[in-house]
């Protein structure tokens, strides 16, 4: 069966850069499902209207198509039970969604305000025109402006960390011994920064820092070209 998944790429189409998307490209490796990663950008609406859905991630699996991250993490647990599982029963994926959550609601919006320059440093010149336009729209002032103060703002992005820290001191995934889909809707986020941004985001001896490399330890070979290529 061949599975393609489109996910949101730079002026280089080996520069994967959307959290949500990472999330669906860690899904499918825990599920040990082979895929093929297609490149989609910011104004290629066109090349997604067969799925019905503006944006990625979108997933063909045969004759299915999905979109939507959380969506298609719950397509894949349904779909293929005999693989191991991304929420390790249904308490688990009760409990990812406020991961989820937490995820697009604290984190990711901490996080932003570093790294929107530089994504828009490494899109096409006719994406950059949208995200500019798209991004100055919805915070009300320049790009340049949005992070007046990058060691302020990455005070605060570590501070918004405290409960994953505390939770990563005892024990060494979200999903205890092992990673499920809450390590990896977290993990986007930390891979999106990584794909377009040189910003350290965390201290050495940070329990995260040691989390992320575990997470980076356990990627496909082709999804550790992708990140080795940013």
């Amino acid at each position: 069966m061949t599975r393609t998944l489109y996910e949101l790429a730079g002026a280089d189409a080996n520069r994967r850069f959307s959290p949500f998307c990472w999330r669906i490209r860690l899904a499918l490796e825990h599920k040990d499902l082979p895929f093929e990663g297609r490149p989609w950008r910011f104004t290629e609406t066109g090349a997604l209207a067969f799925s019905g859905s503006r944006t990625v991630p979108v997933l063909v699996d045969g004759e299915r198509t999905i979109a939507d991250s959380g969506r298609i993490a719950a397509y894949l647990e349904e779909a293929y039970p005999d693989r191991p599982s991304l929420f390790g029963g249904p308490g688990g994926q009760a409990l990812t969604r406020f991961v989820e959550a937490w995820t697009d609601g604290v984190l990711h919006p901490a996080l932003v305000p570093l790294l929107l320059a530089d994504i828009h440093d490494h899109l096409r010149p006719e994406d950059q025109d949208y995200f500019r336009q798209s991004r100055e729209a919805r915070f009300g002032k320049p790009l340049e402006a949005v992070c007046p103060d990058r060691e302020a703002q990455l005070a605060t992005f570590r501070r918004t960390l405290s409960p994953l820290r505390h939770t990563l001191k005892s024990q060494p995934f979200l999903g205890g011994e092992a990673p499920l889909y809450a390590d990896y809707a977290v993990a986007g986020a930390f891979l999106w920064a990584r794909t377009v941004s040189g910003t350290v985001l965390l201290e050495a001896d940070d329990p995260v820092a040691a989390w992320r490399d575990r997470i980076l330890a356990r990627l496909g070979a082709d999804s550790r070209a992708l990140t080795d290529a940013a």
